[in-house]
């Protein structure tokens, strides 16, 4: 008789010493708030997890404990091994350098020469027992993790834990109920059924976290008696419902408000809405009484809303004469190939470019087909 997924999920955990949670990029605050709660449950079962994501966090999420151990790429997570047959010639002493950029190894053999033949070149075990997937209908929403990773996703079992209904079942393990609010219903109910003595206030706090987020406070059609009632519960463990609100759902002042609406009234998208930018004109910055030092904040809003953007692009002019463009992206290797290409400053989590042309609107077409572009060219 097979075990239901719950306790298959459990003996997995039981199995494992190193857990990998991993998220879409821009992850929601569903993904968030599981990842957060199950990075804490499984520390306090004596496992250590590490978080991994591409690229951004939003800073609506500060109010919750920080995990130590958050990746933005999954590196060093093999080791490869340097392996010699010494049944014949044994290894006495060795030694190691840095020298005109290379890592050099020098072995003493007891007798006579190593035979390159005693020699072999192979990699170990990755140092994850275990893959926990959060909020992914797939593997390649995972961006650069799963791609430059991808042996890893074949060697590692897979917990998939999901809620949509298009999730493609990849997971040795698939905790995907499509009659749930969220991730993180579905895992609230997966922790109290592993060990429910675990689940303290900080671990409450992130799953109501979750699923508030995907709730829209309860005021989305996802919501369901369930929902409502596993919410209930970890208020009883001390999460604070209102100071979740108060942080997901901060109100900006009056003129960031009127410069996102600014921002939104004047939308545009590309490439199945991947790129999505917006011009803002002087009148704009005055009708709003906000200045051009607000942008970055807009810029984080448009990334927050468009959860399938990938480049995101405020135009804006600072002289009759000079447009700038400020760019975020959710991809890597994008990052560097406009940074590369358009040249500008690096800023705290954006590229700022300058372009002297008084055409605003000719720049923002020009910019959107380059980077078209460069995310066409390998």
């Amino acid at each position: 008789m097979s075990l239901a997924p719950n306790e298959q999920f459990k003996k997995f955990l039981e199995d494992s010493k190193n857990v990998l949670l991993l998220l879409t990029q821009n992850p929601t605050a569903d993904a968030v708030g599981s990842a957060w709660a199950l990075y804490f449950f499984l520390e306090k079962k004596g496992i250590a997890p590490s978080i991994a994501f591409s690229n951004h966090l939003s800073s609506k999420f500060n109010f919750l404990p920080r995990p130590e151990r958050i990746l933005e790429e999954v590196s060093g997570a093999r080791d490869f091994v340097l392996s010699f047959d010494i049944s014949r010639n044994k290894i006495i002493r060795i030694r190691q350098e840095e020298k005109d950029d290379k890592f050099n190894i020098y072995l003493t053999p007891e007798h006579g020469s190593v035979d390159p033949r005693d020699f072999s070149f192979i990699p170990a075990k990755f140092k994850y027992d275990l893959i926990i997937v959060i909020g992914s209908s797939d593997l390649e929403k995972l961006g650069s993790i799963y791609s430059e990773n991808t042996d890893l996703f074949f060697e590692v079992p897979i917990v998939n834990i999901d809620h949509k209904s298009d999730n493609d079942r990849f997971g040795q393990i698939n905790l995907v109920d499509v009659t749930a609010s969220s991730c993180s219903e579905i895992l609230a109910g997966s922790l109290k059924d592993i060990d429910a003595g675990l689940i303290n206030e900080t671990i409450a706090t992130a799953l109501l976290t979750g699923i508030i987020g995907a709730t829209d406070s309860f005021q989305k059609k996802n919501t369901t008696p369930k929902s409502l009632a596993v919410s209930a519960e970890l208020m009883e463990k001390s999460a604070d419902q209102q100071e979740i609100i108060r942080w997901l759902y901060k109100t900006h002042p009056l003129h960031i408000l009127k410069l996102w609406g600014r921002t939104m009234a004047k939308l545009k998208s590309e490439n199945d809405s991947q790129i999505i930018w917006s011009e803002l004109t002087v009148e704009d910055f005055v009708q709003s009484r906000s200045k051009a030092e607000d942008l970055p904040l807009i810029l984080e809003k448009l990334q927050e809303n468009y959860s399938d953007g990938r480049i995101f692009i405020i135009l804006h002019k600072d002289t009759p004469k000079n447009t700038v463009a400020l760019i975020r992206t959710t991809e890597t290797e994008t990052a560097k190939k406009i940074y590369l290409s358009l040249g500008g400053e690096m800023k705290r989590g954006y590229l700022e470019v300058q372009i002297e042309n008084e055409d605003m609107a000719a720049v923002g077409k020009a910019i959107v087909e380059k980077i078209s572009n460069l995310r066409t060219t390998k």
